[in-house]
This record gives structure tokens, sequence and C-alpha cells, in this order.
């Protein structure tokens, strides 16, 4: 009998890389699932791509939606993205660069694949410290998901399995995060986390996600592999 399945999301930046790498620790067979969401930017799609190669996913599935359409984001309209903040700002409120409904829209397709491949288990890289104040990014909606899927799929109102949603990172700080996935061998240095890369490829360096990342690899004692601006 094989590892038992489950669908990993997967943007490409060093937190989704992470859980990738605890499924696989844990002896799921890997099934990464990421989007094409008309980001302003798709090298972190590009990256997506390495990781699950690199951390042997079984499958790695992109589909495509158009999030442009809705706008309301820094990451999906013509909106600036913030540059410079310090650490107090960005724990204060919800950011221009949070992406209406966006977690629970990945989920929502995440759930009807897991369904598919007769799997109950789904991993996410959610994280609520050290993280822009995202309201879906919180241990109350990845609960009131998994509730919600084991109601809204035949295989959970069959009986036939219980939808499990695992967020690994919920309670870790990102210097913490860096220090687990370098304990199991992930190559950071394949991730992107830059919300406004610069015309040389370079990580901007002043993004809020660029100062967390910066901020993490300083705390966990780490060099981030990957350049950015000084």
């Amino acid at each position: 009998m094989g590892a038992a399945p489950a669908v990993v999301l997967l943007s490409g930046g060093l937190d989704s890389a992470t859980v990738l790498s605890i499924a696989r620790e844990e002896g799921f067979a890997t099934h990464a699932l990421s989007f094409d969401y008309g980001q302003r930017h798709d090298r972190e799609l590009d990256s997506a791509r390495r990781v699950a190669q690199a951390l042997g996913a079984a499958r790695h599935l992109v589909l495509r939606l158009d999030l442009r359409a809705i706008g309301g984001s820094a990451l999906t309209a013509d909106i600036p993205v913030p540059q410079g903040r310090t650490v107090e700002a960005m724990g204060a409120g919800i950011p221009v660069t949070y992406v209406p409904a966006r977690n629970t829209i990945f989920l929502s397709h995440a759930m009807a694949w897991a369904e598919v491949l007769e799997c109950q288990d789904i991993f996410i890289g959610v994280n609520a410290l050290d993280y822009s104040g995202y309201p879906d990014c919180r241990l109350e909606f990845i609960e009131a998901f998994e509730r919600l899927g084991n109601l809204a799929t035949r295989a959970g109102v069959e009986g036939r399995t219980r939808l499990r949603i695992h967020a690994p990172l919920i309670r870790l700080t990102k210097a913490e995060i860096i220090a687990r996935g370098a304990a199991l061998g992930v190559d950071y240095g394949l991730t992107w986390s830059c919300y406004a890369p610069r015309p040389d490829g370079l990580a901007c360096g002043r993004c809020d996600s660029c100062l967390l990342r910066a901020k993490g690899f300083r705390e966990a004692g780490l060099r981030d592999p990957v350049p950015s601006a000084p």
C-alpha cells in the first residue's frame, strides 16, 4: 500500500515550501496546488514549480483564475505595494496586499481536488505570527473551513473520509519557520517572497513580505540565499 495522498497549497514562498517539506516528512504523497490568479508577477509560480520538483511532489497542478476581475488588492489591481513599513505598522490593520477571500478560494479548490484524489489531508502554510494581519491566516478561519469541508463534500457527507486541514506553521514565528525548514533541508534559494520585484530581477527588499522574510532570517541566524536590493 502506497503513501496516503495530501494536497499542499504551494505559492512558491518560504512558508509553503516548508509546509510541503513537512508533509513529505510525515509520509504523505504530496500533490502540490498553485494558482495563477492574475497576481502582480509570476515569479512566485516559477519558484513553486522548482520547489515542487526539488521536494518530490507526486504532481504539481497550476490552476488559472483571474482575480484581477475582482481587484481590491495591491497584488491584483493597480494599487501601490506598501514599502518600508515598520513591524508595528505591518501589525496594525489589514494591508492593501490582502487579496479578498484568497485562502477561501484556494482551499475550496484544494478541497475539490482532495475529494477526487480520495484524500482527506490538506496542508496550508498560513501563519498568524510575524505576518501582515490577513484575516484568512487565523486558526479560527482554518477550523471553520475544515468544518465546512466536511459538510460540503460527498465524501464527507457519506462518511467515507474526514477532511483535515493541517496548518503546521500557524503558531510559529518567521524565524522558527525558517529554522524548521532548514532542518528539513529546504533550499530557500528556490523560493520567492517579494511582492514587487525590480526590473533587474532582484527582490525589492522593502515590501512587507521582503521585510518579514529578512527579519526571519536575521532572527534565525541564517543568511537568505535569495538576493534583494539594498
